[in-house]
């Protein structure tokens, strides 16, 4: 059986619909947090059982006669992060699990400026520790991040944020192919794959550029001082924490980590990426 966990997640779910075009429902299982999210998996006939990595108790019963086990990343601030993602690896490899998927990203480093890179690099490490075959899907930069800071773009015309850098802003939808690929080929992916990426990078000027050819009207981008932002963020209603956390984002884009192309995605999955453009305009359209 083929598992994928956080199937009611933006990733995960794209990654079970495009399953079933491709396996059996009855071949594929999932484990979510709350399996009442899940009810039109289980209606097409996908097992549905309830697995939280913070509860690796959970994980045994979600993961039972696993053949391969797509472990999505943890969707959790700090330490907590890392050690949710070894438990999940943990409970695959116990369930006897042939092979175990993760969910990198394409920037993965013990030594990176954004946080989360440091925990896919350990948990990079983990998994190749466990003696299981294995695939780390090191995912481009997801491009619907920048639906965080394009609506007050759109309000005002002015795109005001840190000092960036070119980051290669790549589809959920192109990642959640790859991802079928690699679980429903054997061998189509891996091992550390190269970093699955749109073959483009860009900064925040390029998304002022591209917001401002969809709308039609001038989009300005304003680079903002560090501590002037998160002074800002704060008082527009983020905690003092998260804009913290999110300028490291923009401080390892300036320092070149997001910097890099690859054409593996392309290949994998036989048609062109998804451009920004397209990203954008889908976003824009969703406001």
């Amino acid at each position: 059986m083929l598992i994928v966990t956080g199937a009611t997640g933006h990733l995960g779910s794209l990654i079970v619909n495009r399953l079933l075009e491709r396996v059996p429902a009855g071949r594929i299982g999932v484990s979510v947090r709350d399996a009442g999210r899940a009810v039109d998996l289980a209606e097409r006939g996908v097992r549905v059982r309830t697995g939280d990595f913070t509860e690796p108790g959970t994980l045994k019963h979600a993961f039972e006669d696993a053949e391969c086990v797509l472990v999505i990343s943890a969707a959790i601030r700090g330490g907590g992060a890392l050690t949710a993602n070894l438990a999940a690896i943990d409970a695959a490899r116990e369930a006897g699990a042939r092979r175990i998927l993760y969910t990198s990203h394409q920037a993965a480093s013990p030594t990176s400026l954004f946080p989360p890179q440091k925990v896919h690099a350990a948990t990079e490490e983990h998994l190749r520790q466990a003696g299981v075959p294995h695939t780390a899907l090191r995912n481009g930069f997801y491009a619907s991040t920048l639906g965080h800071y394009i609506g007050a773009a759109l309000e005002t015309g002015t795109l005001a944020v840190p000092l960036d850098g070119p980051v290669s802003w790549t589809a959920h939808e192109d990642l959640a192919e790859a991802a079928v690929v690699a679980l429903a080929e054997d061998g189509a992916l891996e091992g550390v794959t190269p970093p699955l990426t749109a073959p483009h990078t860009l900064d925040f000027a390029d998304v002022a550029a591209i917001l401002g050819r969809i709308t039609g009207r001038t989009v300005t981008r304003v680079v903002m001082d560090d501590d002037e932002w998160i002074s800002a963020a704060v008082a527009g209603g983020m905690p003092r924490p998260a804009a913290e956390f999110t300028l490291t984002m923009f401080a390892a884009s300036r320092a070149g980590e997001f910097d890099t192309t690859d054409p593996t995605l392309e290949t994998v999955i036989g048609h062109p990426a998804k451009t920004l453009h397209q990203v954008l305009e889908t976003l824009v359209r969703s406001r």
